[in-house]
C-alpha cells in the first residue's frame, strides 16, 4: 500500500469516527462533553506540563528575546502556514479566500523577505483566513462531535482532532522544501507559540491557575472562539479570553 493510500484510508477512518461519534443526550445549551471524566485527567496532565515546562519557557523566551524579534518570528511563522490555508480554502470551495491567501503569501514571501515583514497589509490586502481542515470538515457537513482535550495539544472536538491530524499533511511546503529547510517552519511555529505563552502569561495563568474550574473555563473559551472561527466571524457566541475576565462557574 502506497503512502498516499495509507493516509487516505486513515483519513476516511477518522472521519467516520467523527460522523459516528457518541450520541449521548445532554441538557439544552450545555457543552457536549460525554468524555468529561477522561478529559479532566488530560487537562490536569496538560496543566502539569504547562506549569513545569511551557510556562517557564514562554516567560523566559519573552524575557530574553526583544519584542521586535518576537514579532518578526511570529510573522514568519504565520506566512509559512498560509499555503495550508490555500489548500483548505480550495477543498471547501472558498476560491476567493484561496486566491487572496495565495496573493498574500506571494507578496510577503518576496517583497516581505520570506514573511519577516508584512507589505501585504500595507497594500491593504485582506488578512489571511487561517483556514484549517477542521473548517473544511465543517463545510463538508461533518458534525462537530464531542468536546475532547488532547494531550499536549489542548482543547479540541472530535472533528477538530481529525482536522489537526490531517493538517500535518496539507501544507504543500512540507513536500517541496528539502531537509533540513522543511523543519524551519516547525521551529518558527514553536517559537511563536512560546512567545504567545509569555506575552499572555497573566491572562492564561488566571484561567488555568486562578479560576474555580479551569477545565470548564478552558472548554467554554475554546468552544465559543471556535464557533466564531468556523462561522467566519458571524457567531454571536464569540468570547475572547484576552478581553473578558474569567467568571466563577460556581458563583450563582
Amino acid at each position: 500500500m502506497t503512502r498516499s493510500l495509507r493516509i487516505a484510508v486513515s483519513l476516511l477512518g477518522l472521519a467516520a469516527l467523527v460522523a459516528c461519534g457518541p450520541t449521548t443526550t445532554r441538557e439544552e445549551g450545555a457543552p457536549f462533553d460525554p468524555f468529561e471524566q477522561e478529559n479532566r485527567k488530560v487537562h490536569e496532565f496538560n496543566k502539569t506540563v504547562d506549569r513545569a515546562l511551557v510556562r517557564p519557557a514562554g516567560k523566559g523566551y519573552s524575557g530574553i528575546v526583544p519584542d521586535d524579534i518576537e514579532t518578526l518570528v511570529g510573522r514568519f511563522s504565520s506566512n509559512l502556514s498560509i499555503p495550508q490555508s490555500v489548500v483548505n480554502n480550495t477543498l471547501r470551495g472558498n476560491m476567493k479566500g484561496a486566491t487572496e491567501d495565495l496573493y498574500r503569501f506571494v507578496v510577503n514571501s518576496t517583497i516581505g523577505l520570506g514573511g519577516f515583514f508584512d507589505p501585504a497589509t500595507e497594500l491593504n490586502m485582506p488578512a489571511a483566513t487561517d483556514a484549517d481542515f477542521g473548517m473544511t470538515l465543517h463545510a463538508w457537513g461533518v458534525p462537530q462531535g464531542a468536546y475532547v482535550e488532547l494531550p499536549l495539544l489542548g482543547p479540541s472536538t472530535e472533528r477538530d482532532a481529525v482536522g489537526k491530524f490531517v493538517d500535518l499533511f496539507t501544507n504543500p511546503l512540507s513536500y517541496v522544501l528539502p531537509s533540513p529547510e522543511k523543519y524551519v517552519g516547525t521551529a518558527a511555529s514553536v517559537s511563536s507559540r512560546l512567545s504567545d505563552r509569555g506575552r499572555f502569561a497573566d491572562t492564561l495563568d488566571s484561567i488555568l491557575y486562578e479560576s474555580a474550574d479551569s477545565y470548564a473555563q478552558t472548554r467554554s473559551f475554546y468552544l465559543q472562539n471556535r464557533a466564531f472561527e468556523v462561522g467566519g466571524g458571524s457567531s454571536d457566541a464569540y468570547l475572547d479570553p484576552y478581553d473578558t475576565p474569567y467568571e466563577d462557574p460556581y458563583d450563582e
